[in-house]
């Protein structure tokens, strides 16, 4: 019988290698070994008593910036792949962006504030609703999925995107506002931050966010099977981490000419655009998600609550 002794024995280099590979000088991972037996190898075995051959399982994982939700996707792809024999294609909301273009046109047209990437309506939900489609024909076909390059704030060439070459068992879909949910219209007439009150003074894009995830980001997150949250104590902590991603993709960049890496300041007002969502998924989404991790304002899962269904 399989146990989570085995599997760590089996995955631990492989996972250290890659959880090395996200660290900094001055930010490293604490507690690896716990972190792989106590929580992400026991979330493996659970979502391997879940794989229907017949079509793929897809499981998103939500939390806010900087919570460590590609490190956790990373090494639970890893685990499944490795001792679980599983086809498994790990993405992000992040990849299906609009072209910076296509949010020059929305700015023009809709509000300022959509040229800003990251809350709903600035992805191309049509691409991932298709894609979740596609991947549970009975009969397969390659498909290619756009890829986004944060460090110029735009989609990648064509000749660089995914390829999903074989039918997957796990989709694992990750991002920041993966499940998250309307809110009431009446709720949205004050505002929570400067950014909301300065910027958007006649609620148009609150408004027009608000209905995306009404309409279109409802009937695609429909598709998830299962979702997995990243439960933070505070969107202050959240800043702070996103400030240390920034640091790191600098540091990670070989392409620094024209990279748009983001100042502490740049961080905190670009946040400001999450954080209604952001703040409301802190209340909802431990109501409807099958798995709560909460994190320890040291980056580490202290905790995990599975939901019976």
């Amino acid at each position: 019988m399989k146990s989570v002794r085995d599997c760590f024995l089996r995955v631990k280099k492989n996972c250290f290698k890659l959880i090395k590979y996200q660290e900094t000088s001055t930010n490293k991972f604490k507690n690896k070994d716990r972190m792989l037996k106590s929580y992400l190898i026991p979330l493996c075995f659970w979502i391997s008593k879940k794989i229907n051959r017949k079509k793929p399982l897809i499981i998103g994982i939500a939390g806010g910036q900087g919570t460590g939700k590609t490190t956790i996707t990373s090494i639970v792809s890893l685990i499944l792949r490795k001792y679980f024999k599983l086809n498994v294609f790990e993405t992000s909301i992040d990849d299906f962006y609009k072209t910076r273009k296509e949010r020059r046109i929305l700015s023009l047209t809709k509000h300022p504030l959509l040229m800003t990437r990251g809350v709903p309506g600035t992805h191309d939900h049509k691409i991932i609703s298709n894609f979740f489609k596609n991947i549970k024909r009975k009969h397969f076909k390659v498909i290619k999925l756009p890829k986004f390059d944060k460090s110029i704030d735009d989609r990648c060439k064509t000749k660089l995107w995914h390829k999903v070459k074989s039918k997957p068992d796990v989709v694992i879909f990750e991002g920041w506002c993966i499940g998250a949910k309307s809110q009431d219209t009446k709720k949205l007439k004050k505002p929570i931050n400067s950014l909301e009150r300065d910027k958007d003074p006649n609620l148009i894009w609150r408004k027009y966010v608000n209905t995306q995830l009404k309409k279109n980001y409802k009937k695609l997150f429909n598709h998830l099977d299962e979702i997995i949250y990243l439960k933070s104590s505070s969107f202050k902590l959240l800043q702070e981490w996103r400030i240390i991603q920034e640091k790191r993709l600098w540091l990670n960049s070989k392409k620094k000419k024209n990279l748009k890496v983001m100042s502490k300041g740049d961080v905190i007002n670009f946040m400001q655009t999450y954080q209604r969502i952001t703040q409301n998924m802190f209340k909802d989404t431990p109501k409807y998600a099958s798995i709560i991790f909460k994190l320890d304002s040291k980056h580490q899962i202290n905790s995990s609550t599975y939901k019976k269904k």
